[in-house]
C-alpha cells in the first residue's frame, strides 16, 4: 500500500513511523526526504521567515521554492492510498488529513500526545501504537483484494 505520513517536522517519532510501515512492506512518502531530498522548510526562503508579515507570508507562497515543495506534497497526496497522521503536529499535517479523507482514503491517527480532539472521530480509525496501524493498513489490504 501507497501512504502519505502526515505530520511535523518537529514531531521525533515521525521517522521511526516511516521506517516501520516501509519495513512492513509499504512504500511511504516521507516529507522529511521526499525523493531523496530535503523537504521544503520556509527557512529555504528566507532565514527570518518567522516575522514576515501577513503580505510577504503570501508573496513567499508563490517562490518558486514554496512551489515546488507543495508540488512535491500534493502529488504524493494524490498518489497515496492511505494517510496516516502522526501527532503531535500541526495545520499543514491537518489540512492534508482532511484532504485525504475527504478524497476517500484511509485516513489513520497515531495518537501520540496532545490534546483531545472530537473531531479525529472523522478518520478511519485512531491508534495509539503504530503496531495496532500496521495491523489495520493489512486488513485493509486484505479487504480490498476480496471485493
Amino acid at each position: 500500500m501507497k501512504i502519505y505520513v502526515a505530520s511535523s517536522w518537529r514531531n521525533d517519532i515521525q521517522p521511526a513511523v516511516v521506517a516501520l510501515l516501509r519495513a512492513a512492506g509499504h512504500e511511504v512518502y516521507d516529507f522529511k526526504n521526499p525523493h531523496g531530498n530535503t523537504g521544503f522548510s520556509w527557512s529555504q526562503i528566507d532565514p527570518n521567515w518567522q516575522q514576515w508579515t501577513d503580505e510577504q507570508y503570501l508573496e513567499a507562497l508563490n517562490h518558486p521554492i514554496a512551489v515546488a515543495g507543495f508540488k512535491s506534497d500534493f502529488d504524493a497526496m494524490h498518489w497515496a492510498d492511505a494517510c496516516v497522521l502522526v501527532l503531535p503536529c500541526g495545520r499543514s499535517a491537518h489540512t492534508e488529513a482532511g484532504w485525504m479523507q475527504g478524497m476517500g482514503k484511509p485516513t489513520i491517527a497515531l495518537l501520540a500526545g496532545g490534546e483531545p480532539e472530537l473531531m479525529y472521530k472523522i478518520f478511519e480509525a485512531c491508534f495509539t501504537t503504530v503496531v495496532e496501524i500496521k495491523e489495520h493498513l493489512e486488513a485493509l489490504e486484505l479487504a480490498s483484494v476480496v471485493e
